[in-house]
């Protein structure tokens, strides 16, 4: 195989730049959707099962992008290009739309349309780390991304805060009708996240297959539906032994996050905001607050993302993920004793070192174990371990709130947090050092 060069900084940064887009989607969807619902008229028991959208069509939307992209090559276009137009267009389409839902039916709706687009940009994003930089470099191509992400992130989650309190839009609106703060952060981001993917469309190149005829002759002996299902199903129970060893750090890290983005706009504004009244000036203000500590964590994120590299150096990338999911986990249990909404933002500092690691290093240490011919395919089945904790966690999250919990969300968090602690220690069993591929039967 041939030994791909070194890519300049400036490179790097072109090829991840699309991600700042990406999560203008994510942040909007993770820190508005539940007060969406819960405006339309959803129950907070059910707004976990409304949420249900989001890990379901990355389970079906991921493996199979990955699996097609691994298939394509365009002269022009190159190989994930395409699906990074594709999922941009889509993606702004539905960010306009989601604002403007006259039902709960429809809001429902179009997040499945909303997630399953990004879907569709993201997993290449995270394939063409492996597709363009070698290993040396790959840490910091992931480190990249996480500092878009968190940019990203920041700036959206901020933006109804921002429209209410310095433009003077409204943050209150009628019964069963979304603020017009809202309405406007969702048209701002999806022309940010158009505008951000076609940027890196056009400064970045992609490099075609090592053996183009080779590549070409082994397309056409898995041509078809039949042949594809089967060569997915086949990777998938001969997944590489890391990939197995790191699912059950991201089911906890991602039970924990899921909690975090369905449950903290509900448990705030009861904990902290005293109010449950979804048309009430003190909910719309929780919400809006929620947005600022979900700017926090993303912007401790980015700011951390290139200091992760480094410690992962000195001590392993195992151990500073073990490291930065407990302190996040911690950070979530302390949101059940504060009640003063300043002080909150300290335990987000703490989820943004987890957020952070959870962007970078399960993602670099699987890297080097990925066959190239199938980098997007194992990127995409790799989204399993983050879909199927989010599927688990909304088909229980709801129940336990509302039998065990006395419809007090808060205790989500905490539940959460321990989730995040118990994925912290298992980072111990992951076996960073094996660069060869292996495979569990």
């Amino acid at each position: 195989m041939k030994q791909k060069t070194s890519l300049s900084f400036w490179q790097i940064f072109n090829m991840s730049f699309g991600f700042l887009g990406i999560q203008f989607g994510f942040a909007l969807q993770n820190a508005n959707v539940s007060r969406i619902f819960q405006t339309l008229g959803a129950k907070i028991e059910d707004i976990p099962i409304l949420w249900i959208a989001a890990p379901v069509t990355g389970f079906l939307v991921q493996p199979i992008i990955g699996y097609i992209s691994d298939k394509t090559w365009h002269p022009k276009w190159g190989r994930r290009r395409p699906f990074f137009f594709l999922g941009a267009v889509l993606s702004s389409i539905a960010l306009f739309l989601m604002p403007n839902s006259a039902a709960l039916w429809m809001a429902a709706l179009l997040l499945w349309l909303l997630d399953a687009s990004i879907n569709i940009s993201m997993e290449p994003f995270r394939a063409f780390v492996g597709d363009k930089l070698n290993e040396q470099q790959q840490t910091t191509g992931y480190a990249m991304q996480t500092f878009f992400i968190g940019v990203g992130a920041v700036v959206a989650s901020l933006l109804p805060f921002i429209f209410t309190n310095f433009f003077g839009f409204s943050n209150t609106a009628p019964e069963g009708i979304i603020p017009d703060s809202v309405k406007y952060s969702f048209y701002l981001g999806a022309v940010v996240f158009f505008l951000s993917v076609l940027w890196t469309i056009v400064s970045s190149t992609e490099n075609p297959p090592s053996d183009l005829k080779q590549w070409e002759l082994e397309k056409k002996n898995t041509k078809g539906v039949l042949n594809g299902i089967t060569e997915i199903v086949s990777g998938i129970f001969s997944m590489p032994r890391v990939m197995v060893q790191l699912a059950l750090v991201q089911f906890f890290t991602w039970l924990a996050l899921f909690a975090m983005w369905i449950y903290t706009t509900a448990g705030i504004a009861q904990n902290v905001f005293d109010t449950t009244d979804t048309t009430s000036k003190s909910f719309q203000d929780a919400g809006d607050w929620v947005g600022v500590m979900f700017t926090v964590y993303n912007g401790i994120s980015a700011i951390v993302a290139f200091l992760l590299p480094v410690l992962a150096n000195k001590i392993g990338k195992k151990y500073t993920h073990l490291i930065c999911l407990i302190i996040g986990g911690f950070g979530l249990i302390s949101l059940f004793f504060i009640h003063d909404k300043n002080t909150l933002l300290l335990p987000m500092i703490g989820v943004g070192l987890a957020w952070a690691s959870t962007l970078t290093m399960p993602y670099s240490i699987l890297a080097g174990v990925l066959p190239e011919s199938k980098m997007g395919f194992y990127m995409g089945v790799f989204n399993f371990f983050i879909v199927i904790p989010q599927i688990v966690a909304a088909a229980i999250l709801g129940f336990c709130v509302q039998h065990f919990f006395h419809h007090e969300s808060i205790y989500a968090l905490v539940t959460g947090g321990l989730s995040m602690i118990i994925a912290g220690l298992l980072c111990v069993v992951i076996d960073e050092k094996k660069k060869t591929l292996q495979i569990n039967h």
